[in-house]
């Protein structure tokens, strides 16, 4: 089992979904796991409640990634509570889907903006921390829709296919200091904004799935942790793709 015992990590968008139930199976691993949240303290303050609950370690902060200042505030202020930061999870994004005649310019750019420029600007933030410590990992969560494209979703795949891009060209720039950069390409997951959708359209999705069901948020959480370990010292610029074989 992939132990990240004594790691310090952050996990962006880690109220809800998938972002949250990586933070708390890092935890449940060994680490450290900031919460960051943006508008739903309720929400993340549950999560660090639950990982406390089981043992772990855990803080929420609240900071807009989206924004220069939030990102280096919420990294410094990991970096001054606990002295040093090993793991960096970008999970932060939104929807604004749409067909393009329809779409908003302001649709566009929200999206770009949560999604893309966090992972940038939290990325570039903890990187600075990282090189002096010659150590770091860091995983961004893409979509298969940044690989395969999705109808209604220019602005969101324009995103997520930007990360990827950004995941590859960072792991270049920073492998000399022993600094991964990763990402995971979820397919179609059941969170709590999709679990109640109607039986014929998952039925309809399922039938493009070669492994027959939806992911779990478990799915994401298993293979972001081990892209954030040790055992994963010697994979960097790589996309790992978690969709049941849709996109193949």
């Amino acid at each position: 089992m992939t132990q990240l015992t004594d790691k310090i990590a952050i996990v962006t968008g880690a109220s809800r979904g998938i972002g949250a139930g990586i933070a708390q199976l890092l935890a449940k691993r060994g680490a450290t796991v900031v919460v960051n949240y943006n508008s739903s303290p309720d929400a993340a303050n549950a999560v660090v409640e639950k990982i406390t609950s089981e043992g772990g370690k855990a803080l929420a902060v609240k900071a807009d990634v989206s924004e220069e200042e939030g990102a280096n505030e919420l990294v410094k202020v990991t970096v001054d509570t606990y002295g040093k930061l090993d793991i960096l999870v970008n999970n932060a994004g939104t929807t604004r889907d749409n067909l393009i005649m329809m779409m908003k310019p302001d649709d566009f750019d929200v999206v770009l903006k949560t999604n893309l420029r966090s992972t940038w600007l939290c990325s570039k933030a903890a990187v600075k921390t990282m090189m002096r410590k010659r150590y770091g990992r860091i995983i961004n969560i893409t979509s298969i829709s940044g690989i395969a494209g999705n109808g209604g979703q220019t602005n969101y795949s324009a995103s997520k296919a930007g990360i990827i891009g950004f995941t590859k060209s960072l792991a270049r720039e920073v492998a000399s200091r022993n600094i991964t950069v990763n990402a995971v390409a979820p397919g179609f997951v059941l969170t709590d904004l999709t679990k109640d959708l109607p039986a014929d359209i998952t039925s309809k999705l399922n039938d493009n799935i070669p492994l027959g069901r939806w992911g779990a948020i478990d799915d994401v959480a298993y293979s972001t942790a081990f892209l954030a370990s040790d055992e994963a010292a010697y994979i960097t610029g790589h996309v790992l793709v978690v969709d049941g074989g849709m996109a193949m």
